[in-house]
């Protein structure tokens, strides 16, 4: 597995009404496709993370 920096989270909050992580971020988008997984470091710990599309929750559905 490679540890290689391909962007940062802008910002990131718990969703109450999903009940999950949410975050948005700029990433090296030529590496990389819609539903792609990913590690991401939220303060010093390593999370899974699915790159969507915006927006990732539209007409009551989440774009998984």
């Amino acid at each position: 597995i490679r540890n290689i920096k391909i962007g940062e989270v802008t910002s990131g909050t718990m969703s109450p009404i999903l009940k999950k992580g949410i975050g948005m971020g700029i990433v090296d988008s030529i590496s990389l496709k819609e539903s792609d997984i990913i590690n991401i470091n939220i303060r010093g710990k390593i999370k899974i993370a699915r790159l969507v599309k915006l927006p990732f929750y539209k007409n009551g559905s989440l774009r998984f």
